[in-house]
């Protein structure tokens, strides 16, 4: 069974990281979510607080895949956290999966792994993505070799799906969708 971290920063957009995690638990992939302070209950963008499982302190890079869900304030904190863009750089090096969605694609290009990638984000991100060497696209979901990307909280079904169907295949992900009414 694969298995993914979802980075919760104080300040995530709430709707993106729980789709993320309401799909791709549904299409049977063992999703831990991981705070980025020491503090497990994370308050999001809109003030709902959600319980991760552990600190980032205490996540290991032996998961198959890393989501950031975006945000404006949890992207701010993420482009500040060293350890984040090092654990990205690592997890590219080790040809891992990385995802992220809404604002959170400039941690990527700040972690200089979206070089030549083509990639999507929220609408006014697209400066940062570019100055990381990104091939910026308008596009909903964008797949890029181990990269994927997506622009905002309307597109998280469709990047979860997505995300799903690299992970565990297009049968199980379609199955997924219908039953979500998503297809």
């Amino acid at each position: 069974m694969p298995q993914v971290y979802v980075y919760l920063a104080p300040g995530f957009e709430e709707v993106e990281a729980i789709t993320i995690v309401d799909v791709l638990r549904r299409a049977d992939v063992t999703v831990r979510l991981v705070s980025l302070t020491e503090e497990l209950a994370v308050k999001g963008a809109h003030d709902i607080v959600v319980q991760a499982d552990l600190p980032f302190t205490r996540a290991d890079q032996v998961v198959d895949a890393a989501i950031l869900p975006g945000g404006g304030p949890g992207t701010q904190y993420m482009l500040k956290s060293q350890p984040l863009i090092d654990a990205l750089r690592q997890f590219r090096r080790a040809d891992k999966s990385v995802a992220a969605i809404c604002a959170a694609p400039m941690v990527l290009a700040k972690a200089g792994i979206l070089a030549e990638v083509h990639s999507t984000c929220f609408p006014g991100c697209e400066p940062q993505l570019t100055e990381g060497g990104a091939i910026v696209t308008a596009y909903n979901v964008v797949k890029d070799g181990a990269i994927t990307t997506s622009r905002g909280p309307a597109t998280a079904g469709q990047f979860a799906l997505e995300l799903a169907r690299q992970l565990v295949g297009g049968d199980k992900a379609t199955e997924v969708g219908r039953a979500m009414l998503y297809l």
